[in-house]
C-alpha cells in the first residue's frame, strides 16, 4: 500500500500557500493517496476544507505559532508515519532534521531571521520546493515547481461593453495598488473595480494606499472580497501591479484562465507566470509606464485580443490547470521515490 502523505500548513486560515495545500491533497486524493491534513486547529478553516474533500485531519492545539512549533514537533516526532509535506516555513522549521519531508517555501523568506530559518528548516528535506524559476534562483538548491488555479470559464474578452479597470488582489504597496491609482490618474475616463481586502496589511500601508485611491473619487469602486469571475466579466483589462519580487502570480493565472486581457509589471515571476510573448507588461513603481501599458492594452484591436488572450489560455492549459497540477505532482512524487 502507498505511503500515507502528510500536508502541513503554515496557518490555519484560507491564504495563498494553504489554498495550493488543498489543491495539493486533492490531487493525491485523486491519484488514490491516503492524505491527512496538519494545521493549528484555530480557526478551522484549513481543517474543514480539508475534511471536506474527504482528507484526515490532525488539530494541533495551539494558542498562535509561539504554541504550534513544539507541539507540531512533537506530534510528527510521535505519530507521523509517511511522508511530511512542509507547506510554508512554519511546519518546516517546527520539524527541522527529521526524517522523510519536503519543504515547501511558497514566498521568500524575509530578513536575515527569516533567511537563516528557512536554512535550517531545509536540513535533511527530500526537496525544496518554490513556485517559480525566478523564485528558485534566490533560494539556493530549490527547485521550481508551479502553481496551479482551479477551473475557471472561460469568457469571450472582446464582447463586454466595459471599458473598466480591474484589480484583484491585497491592497497594499507591496502589490503595487498605491502605484495603479497614480496610473488611472492619467486615464481619466476609466473607472477602478477594485476586488480584495486589507487583511495582513499594516494601518500605516492602508493609509497610503486610500491617500492614492482617493484622488480618484467617484472612479473607484470596491466590491470587497469576490471570486474572481465575478471581477473578470466586469471590466476590459485587469491589472497586477506589484512592485515587490511576487514568488508566482496566482491571480495572473486566474486571468489566464478566464482569458481576461491583463498587464503585469515585471516584479518577480509576473512576467514568467505570463509568459514571454505577453505583449503588455509595465516597469514596477513606474505609474507612467503602467498607465501606458495600460493605455495599450485598452487600444488594442478585438483581434490582437483575442490572439494574446488565447496564447494565454493555452499556457495555462498546459503550465497551470488543474490537469498541469496533476501531471507535476505525479512526477515529483516518482522522481522522489515515494
Amino acid at each position: 500500500m502507498a505511503e500515507r502523505i502528510f500536508l502541513a500548513a503554515n496557518n490555519p486560515d484560507l491564504g495563498g500557500g494553504e489554498q495550493m495545500l488543498l489543491r495539493h491533497a486533492e490531487v493525491l486524493l485523486d491519484l488514490g493517496r491516503r492524505v491527512t491534513v496538519v494545521s493549528p486547529d484555530r480557526p478551522t478553516d484549513v481543517l474543514d476544507a480539508a475534511a471536506s474533500m474527504g482528507a484526515d485531519v490532525v488539530p494541533i492545539r495551539a494558542d498562535g505559532r509561539r504554541d504550534y512549533l513544539p507541539r507540531l514537533r512533537a506530534w510528527d516526532r510521535a505519530a507521523r508515519e509517511g511522508l511530511l509535506w512542509c507547506h510554508g516555513l512554519v511546519p518546516a522549521l517546527a520539524t527541522t532534521g527529521h526524517r522523510h519531508r519536503i519543504v515547501h517555501l511558497h514566498q521568500d523568506p524575509r530578513g536575515h531571521a527569516q533567511s537563516a530559518a528557512a536554512a535550517l528548516a531545509r536540513r535533511g528535506a527530500l526537496a525544496t520546493l518554490v513556485p517559480s524559476s525566478d523564485m528558485a534562483s534566490r533560494v539556493a538548491d530549490s527547485r521550481a515547481h508551479a502553481n496551479w488555479t482551479a477551473e475557471l470559464t472561460q469568457l469571450d474578452p472582446v464582447a463586454g461593453w466595459s471599458r473598466d479597470v480591474g484589480y484583484l488582489g491585497r491592497l497594499s504597496t507591496d502589490k503595487g495598488v498605491d502605484v495603479l491609482a497614480r496610473a488611472m490618474g492619467r486615464l481619466p475616463t476609466a473607472a477602478l473595480l477594485l476586488a480584495g481586502d486589507t487583511r495582513y496589511v499594516s494601518d500605516d500601508d492602508v493609509r497610503k494606499v486610500e491617500q492614492a485611491l482617493s484622488a480618484l473619487g467617484t472612479r473607484t469602486r470596491r466590491l470587497g472580497h469576490v471570486a474572481p469571475a465575478d471581477l473578470f466579466s466586469r471590466v476590459a483589462v485587469v491589472v497586477f501591479p506589484s512592485v515587490w519580487a511576487e514568488p508566482f502570480g496566482l491571480v495572473v493565472a486566474e486571468a489566464m484562465a478566464a482569458g481576461v486581457p491583463f498587464v503585469v509589471s515585471d516584479a518577480g515571476a509576473l512576467p514568467e507566470v505570463a509568459g514571454p510573448q505577453h505583449p503588455w507588461v509595465a516597469r514596477a513603481g513606474d505609474a507612467n509606464d503602467l498607465a501606458a501599458v495600460v493605455t495599450r492594452a485598452l487600444e488594442a484591436t478585438p483581434e490582437e485580443v483575442r490572439v494574446v488572450t488565447q496564447r494565454a489560455r493555452l499556457r495555462w492549459q498546459d503550465e497551470y490547470s488543474p490537469r498541469a497540477g496533476r501531471r507535476r505532482v505525479e512526477r515529483l512524487l516518482a522522481e522522489l521515490g515515494v
